[in-house]
């Protein structure tokens, strides 16, 4: 299913004046300026969020962006070359948004983090799409099993924007102490690509992030009006060494996520195999760690072939990966065998084996009770990407359907057994 909405005439003109006068309504002077000085770097696109930036940030920090827990804002990208670049041969590119954590701490247990949210908050998302705000975007998408990441595609000839909604708060990811929390810091990361000689969107583009926090309902713009208040108190020669705040939030240029390399190629790749092997390169490597669910620890695996994984000690993993996802990962690459948790017996269709007057049924085993995990097995064997499963339902004896959920497949339901 498509949505787009109709762009005016004028993202259609070529004139770089009319691009300068086009953007002046939405940016102040200083961002105008940074968008000069980056086009001389070659960059295709600008992303802008349409947030302010703290004012109590110092000079050579990061900018930080205060957001309210599920209200829409807007992402504008635009194309600062139009016409003039011409590396980009697609009609569209697919832009690939996410929220992820700032901390490196965090970003290793970005999985643990995530099915914990999922667990307390069940049917909610982290990140979700303002499909009706959203101007000249075509077949957004929200995956059911990747929270917190939504992609699209948009036309690089017009420019485009997207409204997104997170709906989580910084504070749910801190550990509780007496007296109050610190919210930990966000990032939004775009990470475009085009069409390679395939037909598939592979080609990185560019890639691009800001920092932000998120506070509840309204809680951002009184944190905003405390550092303005904050910044006003103090004299000329301490203000200076402040960055000014600005009305929109430009994301700078960034490496790729490693997660975003992973849904983008994994449709057009091989199912990796179940076992890491001392003939696995580097690249083999990666994608055997994201299909078993170790993408936190991808980065500073990127250089290790199969043979530099195998070598490690188990104390090695732990004290790198810390105890539960190092002796996770040195038992699957043992390929130690595991008991599953739950038999689930699954059939596409009520295929009638010839000879044979029962329906055909496969067993499915789980050593995780996620639907991460059943989806996962499910596309291992129909030799189809998870991505491509977007529901999955549990057909009760009484004929109806229910949607399966980490819920319903929680031991809580005392069942040894389940057919879906």
């Amino acid at each position: 299913m498509l949505f787009c909405h109709s762009q005016p005439e004028s993202y259609h003109q070529h004139s770089a004046s009319y691009i300068r006068e086009a953007l002046a309504p939405f940016l102040k002077n200083e961002e105008a300026r940074l968008m000069a000085e980056s086009n001389a770097k070659g960059s295709p696109f600008q992303y802008i969020l349409c947030a302010a930036t703290s004012p109590a940030v110092k000079q050579q920090e990061e900018t930080l962006t205060y957001l309210n827990q599920g209200q829409s804002y807007e992402i504008r990208m635009l194309n600062r070359k139009l016409v003039e670049y011409t590396d980009i041969s697609s009609k569209y590119v697919k832009s690939i948004v996410r929220v992820v954590f700032h901390d490196r701490r965090l970003q290793y247990m970005e999985h643990q983090q995530l099915e914990g949210w999922r667990w307390n908050r069940p049917g909610d998302r982290i990140l979700d799409i303002d499909i009706p705000l959203s101007v000249g975007i075509l077949e957004p998408r929200s995956h059911p099993l990747h929270l917190n990441t939504i992609e699209f595609l948009w036309d690089p000839v017009k420019n485009a924007s997207v409204f997104i909604q997170v709906n989580c708060i910084s504070t749910e990811f801190t550990p509780r102490k007496h007296g109050g929390e610190k919210g930990v810091p966000f990032r939004i990361q775009v990470d475009t690509f085009s069409i390679n000689e395939q037909g598939e969107f592979m080609e990185h583009v560019q890639s691009a992030s800001c920092q932000v926090k998120v506070f509840k309902p309204k809680g951002a713009d009184r944190k905003l009006k405390t550092d303005r208040e904050k910044i006003d108190k103090k004299d000329l020669q301490d203000r200076e060494k402040y960055q000014l705040s600005h009305e929109t939030t430009v994301l700078k240029e960034c490496s790729p996520w490693p997660d975003a390399l992973n849904l983008t190629t994994h449709s057009s790749s091989s199912t990796p195999s179940p076992h890491l092997l001392p003939s696995s390169s580097a690249q083999d490597t990666q994608q055997w760690l994201h299909h078993h669910r170790f993408s936190p620890f991808s980065r500073l695996f990127s250089s290790f072939s199969g043979a530099d994984l195998l070598r490690m000690s188990r104390d090695d993993l732990i004290q790198i990966c810390g105890p539960a996802d190092g002796i996770r990962l040195f038992n699957t690459m043992k390929g130690r065998s595991i008991q599953p948790r739950l038999t689930i017996y699954v059939c596409p269709q009520p295929i009638v084996k010839p000879g044979v007057g029962d329906i055909v049924y496969h067993a499915l085993y789980l050593e995780e009770l996620t639907l991460l995990d059943l989806s996962d097995k499910i596309a291992m064997l129909y030799s189809i990407t998870p991505q491509r499963i977007t529901h999955i339902y549990r057909q009760k004896p009484t004929g109806i359907h229910v949607l399966v959920t980490d819920e319903v497949l929680s031991p809580r339901t005392n069942l040894k057994e389940k057919s879906v």
